[in-house]
């Protein structure tokens, strides 16, 4: 038996199967149907979740993790309606969810291929934002990004990138409610001087 050849993935840099780039192009195809006319605000993570549950835009989600706190941050409430209803009314408030890699670590064996994969793919997701997403404001949500913070508000990605200094990251462990509050207010943008 052949071992299956592997290419790099675009979309995160990792060595790929054809089962890698498939389950990309379902992700991929699940969050362009709810990708907003006009963005009001982007958040960006790092690395995309490895379970359909934790990924927003997954039909079948049952918005744990990720999902789940970039949910309560939005004050949509996922009790009662159909995951579809729920994706429409993120849509409808203008947010978009992008990772910078947007698959899920394989196993690599390396120890922290995280940063290095994040840094790899950077410069691709700077030109997808400025070209094709153009966003009004750039929300960063992830603490594995939180190292390149100030390259991102660096990058004249057109838009201001938040949190503006220091700031807020989810998801955390245990977000607290003043942590949600902070998220909400970047994904509003009240009280935002000058934006």
């Amino acid at each position: 038996m052949s071992d299956p050849i592997l290419l790099p993935c675009d979309g995160c840099g990792q060595s790929a199967d054809s089962a890698h780039i498939s389950r990309r192009l379902r992700r991929l195809a699940w969050s362009t149907r709810f990708r907003p006319v006009h963005i009001h605000a982007l958040l960006l993570g790092g690395i995309a979740p490895n379970l359909d549950s934790e990924f927003l835009y997954a039909p079948d989600s049952s918005f744990q993790g990720e999902a789940g706190n970039i949910l309560r941050a939005a004050q949509i409430s996922a009790e009662g309606k159909s995951p579809e209803s729920i994706q429409a009314e993120f849509q409808k408030l203008g947010l978009m969810l992008i990772h910078i890699v947007e698959c899920p670590l394989e196993n690599t064996g390396s120890t922290s291929p995280a940063p290095l994969l994040i840094e790899k793919q950077l410069l691709s997701t700077l030109a997808r934002i400025r070209r094709s997403l153009k966003p009004k404001r750039v929300l960063l949500f992830s603490s594995l990004i939180e190292p390149l913070a100030e390259i991102l508000r660096q990058s004249e990605l057109g838009c201001p990138v938040l949190p503006l200094s220091g700031g807020i990251y989810l998801p955390a462990s245990n977000p607290s409610q003043a942590d949600f509050l902070a998220l909400e207010t970047a994904l509003t943008g009240t009280n935002l001087p000058g934006i």
